[in-house]
């Protein structure tokens, strides 16, 4: 009877560890996740840069030119892996972070330079080109912990609004693969729409950040021009170029715009944002920054076709949920 009482009581102590020890695992989802979450992942070690870079080149792998054929990547950086661990042994050094992006997975437009891997402007006349120096932006993220995870498909030399180049081809919207991801930067927005990398940068002439992040349901900026140097991006047009992030929500585009925003002699244009750049954009974000605000819509713009209707019926919804929480916040 004493040794049945023993061996229960031994049962509960082992339920009871287990279930702390359940409790105590720390955990660490990719999909969706963002700048904040990976960080605290990295502090609390439910993950590493290297676990995570290892995670989105497995994503890359599956549903790039597998699985759905999003056709997103030109070019992977062959030495993330390599770049991910050094900062885990600065981290596990010094358990400091090096810079605001810390280990952070980005997706460059193939528009801009990085002397490690090839830019190409999406040509095949470019084909392996790789140049000498890193572009400006580059430089900036590098410095502030970013990896460049790869290269990303672009219309070719950003002159459209499609993301067809003669080096990859068509990219396709991850939401729906008969749809565009609109251009020129789609292929940042399809890859961040995909779980790819965290954040990417695209550059805009005339819409071609917020076309993707209209069609791939995510968050881009296009800064005043002045306020991102655009020396080492190719050009189209130097009186409308300008660079800016594309994260999958508001804080994290804000705070890739931190690191992107500052004078540069290479690019005089910048000369303007003196004087006149935040040194901290996310001091402006408020969760209930439109709380109150009346919303115009321009319904002259919906599709009247038949095929526009499946996403005119989710714009006249949002409509509704917007107007019924505007006005229960003047209850």
């Amino acid at each position: 009877m004493k040794c049945m009482h023993a061996i229960m009581a031994g049962i509960v102590v082992l339920m009871s560890f287990s279930m702390a020890a359940v409790s105590e695992v720390k955990t660490f989802h990719l999909e969706e996740t963002t700048i904040a979450d990976v960080q605290a992942a990295y502090k609390s070690g439910a993950t590493t840069a290297t676990q995570l870079v290892q995670a989105y080149l497995e994503r890359i792998q599956a549903y790039d030119q597998k699985g759905p054929k999003l056709n997103v990547v030109i070019s992977l950086n062959r030495k993330a892996m390599q770049e991910a661990a050094a900062l885990d042994e600065r981290f596990r050094m010094t358990g400091k972070f090096i810079g605001p992006l810390h280990g952070i997975p980005v997706l460059l437009k193939d528009n801009i330079n990085t002397s490690d891997i090839p830019t190409t402007g999406g040509s095949l006349s470019l084909a392996g080109y790789t140049p000498p120096t890193d572009a400006t932006i580059t430089q900036k993220l590098r410095a502030a912990g970013a990896i460049i995870l790869a290269k990303v498909n672009l219309h070719e030399f950003a002159v459209w609004g499609e993301t067809v180049s003669s080096t990859l081809g068509q990219t396709l919207n991850p939401y729906d693969l008969t749809r565009t991801p609109g251009g020129s930067s789609g292929g940042t927005g399809a890859g961040l729409a995909a779980n790819f990398a965290i954040a990417g940068i695209g550059t805009d002439t005339v819409n071609s950040i917020r076309s993707p992040a209209s069609a791939n349901c995510i968050v881009g900026i296009r800064p005043t021009l002045g306020l991102v140097s655009r020396a080492g991006v190719i050009p189209y047009s130097f009186t409308q170029d300008a660079v800016g992030p594309l994260a999958r929500n508001v804080t994290d585009a804000v705070r890739m715009l931190n690191v992107l925003v500052g004078y540069d002699p290479k690019d005089p244009v910048t000369a303007w944002s003196i004087g006149n750049a935040e040194k901290d954009y996310t001091k402006f974000l408020n969760l209930n920054g439109v709380r109150g605000k009346r919303i115009g819509v321009l319904r002259s713009f919906f599709g009247s076709a038949a095929i526009h209707e499946e996403v005119n019926r989710a714009a006249r919804s949002a409509q509704i949920s917007v107007s019924m929480s505007t006005s229960l916040s003047r209850l």
